[in-house]
């Protein structure tokens, strides 16, 4: 099964992530068969916008955490000690740079968020020029608790910078109407109007000439670029390795293979767990 669908439907390219089994979570191809989709539409004359969006319940999960854990990914996300930054980077800003294709592009890309968009996956759609949400659908980076950093660092260029350090000093998910309010996205609606929205959103600017497109995006873009966007993402991406290989890191992989990731990753967003400590917090009230 394709991981990522492409399929042209006039002007527009609808572009689709599809692992629904595992919530679109992002393995080793998804990244750069995602760039290459993106790649195809803007190399298209015929289209002028990108539809982006997730099969099944979920837009996306973020990375795959059991398929890393089983080996099967070359990037090996923690490496033995004494491990190797730059393999870290390489891998990493591989996939950064893939995610990126969406900003990058010349056209316009469209995000339909549905379900959640969280850790990796809401740096898949933060890089989308217009990000549209379900009401209900949540977004955040949760590995901001422990065990990661947003490589793309889209979070402060959307929101400044103390919204953006309130959602990643907690590692809070917030629902599409809760992101509408602080700007995080463009709209949140109702989940049944979600594609109508997207739709009547993607028609509109079909209409419009590519050439206008492309140069509204770049003007745009040039302006986040020159605050030095590159720097930061190359500064989020070395200290992303890093928090897998920290004290704290290292413990939560540790405490994921002693009682499995789901209960890690509930102890970590939960904030249950010392990672420092290595231990439980007692939450028993002390008079």
């Amino acid at each position: 099964m394709d991981k990522v669908l492409y399929e042209k439907d006039g002007r527009i390219a609808r572009i689709t992530l599809n692992r629904p089994d595992v919530l679109n979570a992002i393995d080793d191809e998804v990244p750069h068969l995602l760039a290459e989709a993106v790649a195809r539409a803007d190399g298209d004359d015929g289209v002028h916008v990108m539809v982006l969006s997730g099969a099944g319940p979920a837009f996306c999960a973020g990375y795959d955490l059991t398929y890393y854990a089983e080996g099967n990914g070359a990037g090996a996300v923690t490496q033995d000690m004494p491990w190797d930054p730059i393999k870290d980077y390489q891998f990493m800003w591989s996939n950064t740079q893939a995610f990126m294709s969406l900003f990058r592009a010349l056209k316009p890309a469209i995000a339909k968020v549905h379900g959640a968009a969280v850790a990796g996956g809401s740096d898949i759609a933060l890089c989308s020029d217009l990000v549209f949400m379900a009401e209900d659908a949540q977004i955040g980076y949760m590995p901001a608790r422990v065990w990661g950093c947003p490589t793309t660092a889209m979070w402060v260029y959307r929101l400044g910078p103390e919204r953006a350090k309130r959602m990643l000093f907690t590692g809070d998910k917030v629902t599409g109407a809760e992101a509408e309010a602080m700007g995080l996205i463009l709209r949140a609606v109702p989940a049944d109007q979600l594609d109508a929205e997207v739709e009547a959103m993607a028609d509109r600017m079909a209409r419009v000439p590519i050439n206008q497109l492309a140069m509204q995006k770049m003007v745009i873009n040039q302006a986040i670029e020159a605050t030095g966007l590159m720097n930061t993402q190359r500064l989020a991406t070395i200290f992303d390795g890093i928090t897998r290989h920290s004290p704290e890191g290292l413990n939560f992989k540790a405490r994921a293979e002693d009682v499995g990731w789901k209960q890690a990753v509930r102890e970590r967003d939960t904030g249950s767990y010392d990672w420092t400590l290595d231990r439980p917090i007692n939450t028993t009230r002390q008079d």
